[in-house]
């Protein structure tokens, strides 16, 4: 039996379980994850989320997707966290520190029941996105020709670790956007569209999370920019689809809005299920802000 408590930030839905209280072997944790996250045969969530003591700080939170892989982060994901490790009693504090695999966040619980998260800085070379592999340098003629024909995105290549990816051209289907990449300690794609609503999004977004540039697949965004501080956003995460929303997303699309001059430091992003509020400082470091609803508590029983 576990307990938990299914939460969600902006209808990107967690199935929230206090590892305090139980231990889970690592080798079981990516089946219990698809398991648990089936919409037809389990609780159904974008993703599992473990509350555990951490080693860089006292608490530390785990996601791991719908198809069992974990992720280094999860903006709205960690926003729940914060008041999910709260509601269990873990601490009481308003401003607490969360170890993740993108590193240790700040997190500040507000008087109005949003969360503000200091997701640190926002990394912008190919080394530290993780895009360069020289995958594309041993890619086989018959990848090529496919990739002529608009049946894969084609980037520019490159193995130089220091470079970055800033609006160029990526082409997809009959398609050619303007594509940045950013890290918020997990892979990004911000792509700039005219009209976010026409986007195939089932079609281009497996395509565009599996390309070879990104060895560890790569999260896909299709914005449209609706004035210098608001953003509209549609999103494919790896290993879990199409969701509602995406808060590290979300900060690095305003990132990449920002440094291709489209918008202003700090925007609005609205994602299908609401909006963020993100702050790109000065010194690179990005805050995002936003709700965290508790919908429901229960046992699962398993099999």
């Amino acid at each position: 039996m576990i307990e938990f408590v299914k939460m969600h930030g902006l209808g990107n839905d967690f199935v929230m379980v206090d590892a305090f209280a139980r231990s889970f072997d690592d080798a079981e944790l990516p089946d219990l994850a698809r398991r648990l996250n089936n919409r037809r045969f389990g609780i159904g969530g974008d993703g599992l989320i473990l509350a555990l003591p951490g080693e860089r700080a006292a608490l530390r939170m785990r996601m791991f997707n719908p198809d069992g892989s974990e992720s280094e982060m999860c903006g709205n994901g960690v926003r729940c966290f914060a008041r999910f490790v709260r509601e269990a009693g873990r601490t009481d504090a308003d401003e607490i520190e969360v170890e993740t695999g993108a590193g240790v966040l700040r997190l500040e619980s507000l008087s109005d029941g949003q969360v503000r998260v200091d997701m640190g800085r926002a990394r912008l070379t190919r080394g530290e996105i993780g895009m360069t592999c020289g995958c594309h340098s041993e890619r086989s003629e018959e990848s090529r020709s496919q990739a002529e024909r608009n049946e894969e995105p084609r980037f520019h290549p490159s193995d130089d670790p220091a470079e970055e990816f800033l609006d160029r051209p990526v082409a997809v289907g009959d398609a050619i956007l303007a594509g940045t990449a950013t890290s918020m300690g997990n892979p990004h794609l911000t792509l700039f569209v005219d009209d976010v609503a026409s986007v195939p999004l089932e079609s281009w977004g497996p395509v565009l999370e599996g390309h070879p540039e990104f060895p560890a697949r790569v999260n896909v965004h299709f914005v449209q920019v609706m004035d210098r501080g608001h953003l509209r956003q549609r999103t494919w995460e790896r290993g879990a689809g199409a969701t509602l929303a995406c808060g590290t997303g979300a900060c690095a699309s305003a990132v990449a809005a920002f440094r291709t001059g489209r918008a202003d430091r700090d925007v609005i992003v609205t994602l299908p299920g609401g909006d963020l509020r993100i702050e790109y400082g000065e010194d690179g470091t990005v805050f995002m802000t936003g709700p965290a609803e508790r919908v429901f508590s229960g046992r699962w029983l398993g099999d």
